[in-house]
């Protein structure tokens, strides 16, 4: 009797919004890792660890995706906003360019990395 195997998916732990955005950065040839953990400290100076959507290893710049209206995403923007770290928060259920709107938050914190450059 032969042992049927099992291929598991990464899109298996995806919400549907998720799954549009890997598919958006694959057809761009941009690779990604999903939920790729990082190290954060809270507003109370605490460790923590957290799962940020999709990292963007040739860019240095992480995607969290907002899929509904339903959460409040202005503490994690908070945080990542006081770590430091390079976070474009997309709301794809808000319109149908947010394709455009990510490309361009991308730009801007590499503007912003180009101006730190210049001024050393």
């Amino acid at each position: 009797m032969a042992r049927k195997k099992y291929q598991i998916s990464i899109y298996e732990d995806m919400t549907q919004a998720e799954i549009k955005v890997a598919h958006f950065l694959a057809d761009q040839g941009i690779w990604w890792n999903f939920e790729q953990p990082i190290y954060v400290r809270d507003d109370k100076e605490r460790p923590r660890v957290w799962t940020p959507d999709f990292y963007l290893p040739e860019l240095g710049v992480y995607i969290e995706v907002c899929g509904t209206d339903k959460r409040d995403y202005s503490y994690r923007k908070k945080i990542y906003e006081k770590n430091k770290i390079p976070v474009v928060f997309i709301h794809t259920y808000k319109a149908d360019k947010w394709e455009n709107y990510l490309i361009k938050e991308i730009g801007k914190i590499h503007g912003k990395r180009w101006e730190l450059i210049r001024g050393l």
